[in-house]
């Protein structure tokens, strides 16, 4: 497998700008990319996009889908992003809004951003009840499951809704009609429900963040186990979900 070490300076520093680029032009497509897509994307000639992707393969930052040709992210940027949520504008505002949340819910908040066709949890403030629900920072989940993904997914393109309702992964009895049902719904109440979709045992209630130009940018979410966070609960408290994404909203638009 061929790398950067044995390349000359120079070329050792177009290597890598052309590696950066291979990402970058990953981060601006919501779906697998086969070899000949990249290096055409990229301005590359086949054998040298092939030969960075290998590199990068072997440090995690892409990943061959299973049973296909073409490339997907790797978990290594996961590793970035645990660095990078620490200081980015949207988790250090969410943080003391996502507390008030929790104080009056009892139950944990989390904020889920969309990345490709998953979501990404980026910040977190769990329950203090002794049985909660609890998920790592940088956990990743598919979109058309659980109330975080569904809104997310509700308030992304239609091209990125296409590309999840496609996909070959999706379970064999999986229900394409429903999904685009509660999608509509979710645009119109403007808010998600989820019991036991993700997780047994687990119930889940979220709703969109908004950014500068309208685009749906997060999804905050109040998860807990289906004995306390019921549906009854949920509707209790939906009001004050809805408010403080409001309130992440606005403070995003300043």
């Amino acid at each position: 497998m061929s790398d950067f070490s044995s390349e000359t300076p120079a070329a050792t520093v177009r290597a890598v700008e052309r590696a950066l680029d291979i990402l970058l032009y990953f981060a601006k497509s919501p779906r697998e990319l086969s070899l000949s897509e990249i290096a055409r994307e990229v301005n590359l000639h086949k054998s040298t996009a092939h030969r960075l992707l290998l590199s990068l393969q072997a440090k995690g930052f892409v990943r061959r889908q299973h049973g296909s040709d073409k490339y997907i992210l790797g978990w290594s940027i996961l590793e970035l992003l645990g660095n990078v949520y620490l200081s980015d504008e949207l988790t250090t505002l969410a943080l003391s809004e996502m507390t008030k949340l929790r104080d009056l819910t009892g139950e944990t908040i989390s904020l889920y951003i969309r990345s490709g066709i998953e979501r990404i949890r980026i910040q977190a403030v769990e329950s203090t009840e002794p049985i909660r629900n609890v998920v790592a920072i940088g956990k990743t989940y598919p979109l058309y499951v659980g109330a975080g993904g569904k809104v997310l997914l509700a308030f992304a393109d239609d091209a990125v809704v296409e590309e999840v309702l496609n996909r070959e992964q999706l379970p064999s009895d999986f229900d394409r009609s429903e999904l685009r049902a509660q999608l509509d719904k979710i645009r119109l109440d403007g808010y998600a429900v989820s019991i036991q979709e993700r997780d047994a045992g687990a119930a889940a209630m979220a709703a969109p963040v908004f950014g500068r130009n309208h685009e749906c940018v997060a999804a905050l979410a109040v998860s807990g186990p289906v004995s306390r966070l019921t549906l009854e609960k949920m509707q209790q408290h939906v009001d004050a979900l809805i408010t403080s994404a409001e309130w992440l909203t606005k403070m995003l638009s300043h």
